[in-house]
C-alpha cells in the first residue's frame, strides 16, 4: 500500500490522517520529559547542533525569526536573545502538549514570546514576513514535507533564509553501531525515562524514512529556495540545511 493517500509512519504505511493522529501522540506522551531524553540520547550534542544553527542563521537585533515545530523553544529563547527587544520571534508546534511546555519554559526564563498552535502546512502569518524561518527535528514527522517547506518559503522574506535541522543518513562505516544504538539502546531508555518505548522506536524508524541530505536539498530548491547548502554534524546523523528566498 502506497498511494497518494498514504504514508510513512516510521517502517509503517498509513492513511495521513491516521499518521498525524498517531504523531499527536507520540507527542503527547513525550512531552513533560522531552528535553530530558534529548539531553540523554544525544549526550548533550544537540545543543551543540542547535547553537551551530544559530551561528548560520544570520539573525541580529531587530530579526523577525519564525520557529516551526519549536517543541520545547530551545531555539526559539535563543532567537529571542539574539534579536533583542526590536525583534519578533513566534514560537510555534502542531502539538498543544509540546508547545504549551515550550511556552511555560520560555516564561520561566523571563521571556513573554508569542505562541501559535498551527500546522507547518498552513502557516497563519503573511507572506514575506520573516527574516529566518526554522524546523529542527520536525520535518520528518510532517506528512506533507513539500507543501511545509513551500510554507515556510511563502512566509520569509527576500534575503531570508529557512533552516532545516534534522537526522540524516549517517556515514556509511558508522551505520550499523548507529542502527544498534537507534533500535535497541533508545527505545529502552525512552521506557525508563517516559515509560513510553514504541514512542522511541517509531522516532528511530522515521529517521530512516527521511529524506538523505541530497534529496532534502533537492525538495527545497524545488519550493523555489535557492543556494540551498547543508553541513553533516556528527558525521551525518544530523545535518543543517540552510535554503534563501531571493
Amino acid at each position: 500500500m502506497n498511494d497518494k493517500n498514504t504514508t510513512h509512519f516510521g517502517f509503517e504505511q498509513v492513511a495521513e490522517a491516521e499518521k498525524s493522529r498517531r504523531v499527536a501522540d507520540v507527542f503527547d506522551s513525550v512531552a513533560q520529559r522531552y528535553d530530558l531524553m534529548n539531553d540523554v540520547m544525544s549526550a548533550g550534542m544537540h545543543r551543540l547542533w542547535k547553537s551551530f544553527t544559530i551561528t548560520k542563521s544570520g539573525v541580529r537585533e531587530g530579526s523577525r525569526v519564525l520557529d516551526v515545530a519549536g517543541g520545547t523553544g530551545d531555539l526559539a529563547l535563543a532567537f529571542a536573545k539574539r534579536s533583542g527587544r526590536t525583534g519578533e520571534v513566534w514560537l510555534t508546534d502542531i502539538n498543544n502538549a509540546m508547545l504549551t511546555n515550550g511556552r511555560d519554559r520560555l516564561c520561566n526564563k523571563g521571556y513573554l514570546l508569542p505562541v501559535a498552535q498551527c500546522d507547518a502546512e498552513k502557516l497563519p502569518f503573511p507572506d514575506d514576513y520573516f527574516d529566518c524561518v526554522t524546523v529542527a527535528f520536525g520535518l520528518r514527522n510532517m506528512t506533507h514535507k513539500d507543501a511545509a517547506l513551500a510554507e515556510m518559503r511563502r512566509v520569509l522574506r527576500p534575503g531570508g533564509c529557512l533552516l532545516v535541522l534534522e537526522f540524516s543518513q549517517v556515514w556509511k562505516p558508522l551505520s550499523p553501531a548507529y542502527d544498534f544504538y537507534s533500535f535497541k539502546v533508545i527505545p529502552r531508555i525512552g521506557q525508563i525515562i517516559t515509560r513510553d518505548e514504541a514512542s522511541y522506536r517509531y522516532l528511530a524508524e522515521s529517521i530512516r524514512v527521511h529524506p538523505d541530505q541530497e534529496t532534502l536539498k533537492s525538495m527545497m530548491e524545488q519550493v523555489g529556495l535557492e543556494k540551498v547548502e547543508y553541513f553533516n554534524l556528527a558525521l551525518g546523523v544530523v545535518a543543517l540545511h540552510r535554503g534563501f528566498k531571493f
